[in-house]
């Protein structure tokens, strides 16, 4: 496999999409040697295939809003690959969603999902709508509009949308009654579904407490827990919810939360009421920060920085692509970090992972870290087909062995001969031969 020259030609294919060839890159270094030994996976052109998506749906979606003026967003669904079930990926509505933005997320997707060993394929969508400010019925009329388009691509083993940044229930919601309509059927075709019409308990704790489960198996790695461990999350949406509420029942605690304004230091740690708070500043619809540490004045917010710079024993960036830099990691590493791990997708940038490696701190990949929200959606997805709902101890102890199964492949993938586990490369290669070989049994399709 000739890395570099693939790349080169993507680069050229696909001018100015950064995310995408970032995400491409970092999978394709990592399986670079499990490639060569496998000159079957060449012949079949696996890794051509594998690197573009199999379709992309890009529409206009004209709403009207609350002054009766009509406006327009753009909307997309990348439908990546599905070898392994049908395609499954989030959402997004985002003023920074661009096509770069979702291919990147839905090629990480496809390897995510085969990590948690649901049938599933990989695929992304979203728009550059931003429901920040806008009243219900504006939602409303902008979720319909878009569900115009999307519905005849979709369907409950065809291609199965969940939520994502600015897609929670109130979406989900709306979006699913004008699927319904226009389909004319009750099927279980979105996950993260309202719990009184095919929901799933624990579906928006599921990715916060998915990433907390394989942290604890990275610490009893090391022969250690989150006991009395300082914690720093960036976020303050859901993810960072769910990571807060399971650090805290494990003893360990939480001491950051950030947003676009920047982060605020609680050193007497996010819990309690405190915990429940964050959905309220969720529900705000400001999109900062800062009133936390109004509404409790033991906290210090601190305007237009990250949280990485705060002494820590475990980081956990829980918002964004790229929100943690090389300056970030470094930090951290100054400060005696023992173990990252990425609940965003692709939070860290690759100069920051190579100072991880290199200095041999545990990293945790975002693919293999946060997967508890689409084994989640999975499960919700079973749970739809055969008719029934699991208590929140059925899918909580479903996810919690997801967890440990994806960690437990990332390390046999993953070990080095010094013993260092790299999470990245185990991840990647465990992902990527499942799917590869899925789609060398399935012919050249």
């Amino acid at each position: 496999m000739n890395l570099n020259q693939i790349i080169s030609n993507l680069e050229k294919k696909h001018p100015g999409e950064q995310e995408y060839l970032q995400a491409v890159r970092e999978v394709l270094e990592t399986i670079e040697e499990v490639v060569n030994e496998n000159p079957h996976f060449e012949s079949a052109g696996i890794i051509d295939r594998i690197v573009e998506p199999d379709r992309v749906l890009m529409f206009k979606v004209p709403w009207v809003d609350d002054n009766g003026k009509v406006q327009v967003n753009l909307g997309y669904r990348v439908q990546f690959n599905n070898a392994l079930g049908p395609y499954k990926g989030g959402l997004r509505f985002h003023p920074s969603v661009n096509l770069s933005i979702l291919k990147f997320l839905g090629f990480e997707q496809i390897f995510k999902n085969a990590l948690t060993t649901l049938p599933m394929g990989g695929g992304k969508g979203g728009s550059d709508f931003n429901p920040k400010g806008k009243s219900d019925g504006e939602i409303m009329r902008f979720c319909q509009a878009f569900m115009l388009e999307l519905w005849k691509l979709i369907g409950p083993e065809t291609d199965v949308p969940a939520g994502d940044i600015g897609v929670g229930g109130k979406e989900i919601g709306y979006l699913y009654g004008m699927y319904k309509k226009l389909a004319r059927e009750n099927t279980g075709v979105l996950t993260g579904k309202g719990l009184g019409w095919g929901g799933s308990l624990i579906r928006p704790e599921a990715t916060g407490f998915g990433g907390v489960y394989f942290t604890e198996e990275m610490l009893k790695m090391m022969d250690d827990n989150f006991e009395g461990k300082t914690v720093t999350v960036s976020g303050f949406g859901n993810v960072a919810w769910g990571v807060a509420l399971k650090v805290t029942e494990l003893g360990g605690k939480v001491v950051t939360i950030s947003g676009p304004d920047g982060y605020v230091y609680d050193p007497e740690g996010v819990s309690g009421e405190k915990i429940h708070y964050l959905l309220e500043l969720r529900a705000s619809n400001q999109d900062i920060v800062a009133p936390y540490a109004e509404e409790f004045p033991e906290a210090k917010f601190i305007p237009g920085k990250h949280p990485w710079e705060v002494k820590c024993d475990i980081a956990m960036p829980c918002a964004t692509q790229n929100e943690l830099n090389e300056e970030d990691a470094r930090n951290l590493i100054n400060n005696g970090v023992k173990v990252v791990a990425e609940v965003s997708n692709m939070g860290c940038t690759p100069e920051a992972i190579k100072l991880f490696h290199d200095n041999k701190i545990p990293f945790g990949p975002g693919k293999a870290v946060n997967a508890g929200g689409v084994a989640v959606s999975g499960l919700e997805m079973t749970q739809n087909a055969m008719k029934l709902g699991w208590t929140k101890e059925e899918v909580d102890a479903k996810l919690l062995q997801i967890m440990r199964n994806i960690h437990e492949v990332s390390v046999r993938y993953g070990t080095e001969d010094d013993g260092y586990i790299n999470y990245v490369k185990g991840a990647n290669v465990a992902g990527f031969l499942k799917v590869a070989n899925a789609m060398i049994d399935q012919g050249v399709i």
